[in-house]
């Protein structure tokens, strides 16, 4: 737990929430700034940042989760579908505004005035060619790196 933390405060009871469901690895509690009736939250039990921080165990608990509690508001509140929100970012570019691992669940609805998160436009390409080369490129390097500083086994 880190004592800063809201979400730390809310998992650890400290601070009040509207309590949906729990697990050994997942807290979920209503949103108390909801974009649709039904959004909810589903949080790790474990204090991490964002997703790249976290236990490969600690993000698949939160995305199961955060399935589970998606059919759950389609059902509960007749929604026509639902958004799973989840921003990792360095403060400013991806918007996360608690810095505790945690998603988003937003029922949509036919009457929402949300919207599409971005608008899809038709990109050139040779540029999406080379956001892919960029990205295997990257990938290779990373395994590389990891391979390089791996701890040799106990019995070697």
């Amino acid at each position: 737990m880190q004592a800063d933390c809201t979400f730390c405060q809310i998992v650890s009871g400290e601070l009040p929430a509207d309590y949906v469901d729990e697990d050994e690895r997942t807290v979920v509690f209503m949103d108390i700034n909801p974009a649709t009736p039904g959004h909810l939250l589903v949080v790790s039990r474990t204090h991490v940042p964002d997703m790249m921080s976290a236990s490969e165990e600690d993000w698949l608990a939160v995305a199961a989760t955060a399935q589970r509690m998606a059919r759950l508001v389609i059902g509960a509140y007749k929604a026509g579908g639902v958004d799973l929100v989840q921003a990792n970012s360095d403060g400013i570019a991806g918007f996360q505004t608690v810095f505790h691992l945690h998603m988003h669940v937003v029922p949509r609805y036919h009457d929402d005035r949300l919207g599409q998160w971005w608008r899809q436009e038709t990109a050139d390409p040779a540029e999406v060619t080379e956001s892919a080369r960029l990205l295997v490129e990257y990938a290779r390097h990373e395994r590389a790196h990891d391979r390089e500083h791996e701890r040799p086994p106990a019995w070697a």
